[in-house]
């Protein structure tokens, strides 16, 4: 009789290019000025975009969707202002759906997407998603949705992305402030992150048969120096105390859990990271 071989997750890391902002976006207040320093220079830092395809039996899952490749340029959905305060470059195959394509994965195929929150590098291409299950925090989404309806061209919401999130009717899935630890599949559960960064922020934490447990915490930490400790608050940020409360709640879990916590936008840690190019974590 024929062994049964039993299938397993595959996670895989998709790189989607580099954006350059303000250092004092992602660290607040890093290098203030002083008597003694009175013209403190601010500091252009590059890190990566990425997003985060987990190839389960019970159906692919895909975490955050990155930049629309509509995004740059005279004709760019995001505005001008946007475009120089945090340009983005990447070639066209670090596109989504390139990215995709390459794993032989359409965007039709994916099951649940994760919507860590509604950036401009975190949501762009939710658009391409149709038939999955579009997993947002409900704060997140009310919040997006007004500044839609306010015609808000400026900031980290882009306009067009949203207009064409309700013109392809995607089907969402809100999680409420009280709902958290919510499995998707087996081994991986959503995790309500709240307020800080955003109006309401998800990560995921996923348990592979050999990698052992990751939490995907996105933007909730943005770097290894924003872990800390102490903790290091990002310029971008809604809610300081909510921002404090949850990278406390991660340093725990990943302390119970025995989790490697993956940032959001870390150079250094993404340089180590198997690439979808490469393999895959099991």
């Amino acid at each position: 009789m024929a062994n049964i071989i039993e299938a397993r997750p595959k996670l895989y890391v998709m790189d989607n290019g580099r954006m350059s902002m303000d250092k004092n976006w992602m660290i607040a207040m890093h290098n203030p000025a002083t008597t003694d320093n009175p013209n403190a220079p601010s500091e252009m830092v590059e890190f990566p975009i990425y997003t985060v395809l987990i190839d389960h039996p019970e159906g692919k899952i895909l975490f955050d969707t990155s930049c629309n490749p509509d995004s740059m340029g005279a004709n760019g959905r995001w505005t001008e202002n946007t475009q120089k305060a945090f340009p983005w470059v990447a070639n066209e195959e670090c596109y989504l759906h390139h990215r995709l394509e390459q794993l032989r994965v359409r965007p039709e195929d994916i099951k649940f997407v994760v919507a860590s929150h509604l950036h401009l590098d975190h949501a762009g291409c939710l658009e391409m998603f149709t038939n999955a299950t579009i997993i947002v925090h409900e704060d997140e989404f009310n919040g997006t949705l007004q500044s839609y309806a306010r015609h808000q061209k400026e900031g980290a919401y882009i306009w067009g992305d949203i207009d064409a999130w309700i013109k392809n009717q995607l089907q969402w899935q809100t999680v409420k402030r009280e709902e958290d630890f919510l499995e998707l599949a087996s081994g991986i559960r959503v995790l309500n992150f709240g307020s800080g960064h955003a109006w309401g922020m998800l990560g995921l934490q996923i348990q592979l048969p050999e990698k052992g447990g990751i939490i995907l915490a996105s933007d909730a930490i943005y770097t290894a120096e924003s872990f800390g400790p102490p903790i290091k608050p990002p310029g971008i940020i809604y809610d300081s105390v909510g921002y404090a409360k949850t990278v406390e709640k991660i340093r725990r879990l990943a302390k119970q859990t025995n989790s490697e916590v993956w940032f959001g936008h870390d150079a250094k840690q993404f340089e180590k990271f198997i690439k979808s190019t490469e393999g895959y974590y099991e």
